[in-house]
């Protein structure tokens, strides 16, 4: 059971205990909606300094929102604009230190200031979508934040595969 801010330790060590947090939550779930729901609001929830957590998923032409954790968020997004945009056509996870100096940046919160987005691709190759978390501090997210986000989006992607 997850109650919030039990992480302790190092950031890698936070990682892991959110990781297994997730891996408990989806175990033996494979529906993609319940799955992202309780995904976002774990991240949300355990993660400092955030102000948006949740998914965009790809329907065959461009990502739309799915379950997320915060303000209103923008409905769709094309592939290769933005941040989400960028990280489902590059397929790579996306860092940015701060959003106003990322090229064509989506601001649906005029709050956040950096973020991060990682791609979530089928064990086929396929795009499912984008976990997206954003922060109203500048430099937020970092390596460590990029490993222990990829590992809980690779468990996501197992979970509802």
């Amino acid at each position: 059971m997850f109650v919030a801010n039990t992480l302790t330790g190092s950031k890698s060590e936070q990682y892991s205990q959110l990781l297994s947090q997730a891996q408990g939550l989806m175990h033996g779930e494979k529906n993609l909606i319940a799955n992202a729901a309780n995904l976002s609001a774990l991240l949300f929830n355990a993660l400092p300094d955030l102000n948006w957590a949740g998914f965009y998923l790809f329907d065959g032409t461009e990502l739309v929102v799915g379950p997320f954790q915060g303000l209103p968020a923008c409905i769709r997004i094309p592939l290769g604009k933005g941040v989400c945009g960028t990280a489902a056509l590059s397929r790579e996870t996306q860092v940015v230190y701060d959003v106003h100096e990322f090229p064509g940046h989506i601001a649906c919160d005029a709050a956040s200031q950096s973020e991060i987005v990682i791609p979530l691709i089928s064990s086929a190759g396929e795009l499912i979508g984008v976990l997206d978390i954003d922060s109203p501090v500048v430099g937020r997210f970092d390596d460590e934040d990029r490993a222990g986000l990829e590992a809980i989006a690779a468990a996501f992607v197992a979970a509802v595969s």
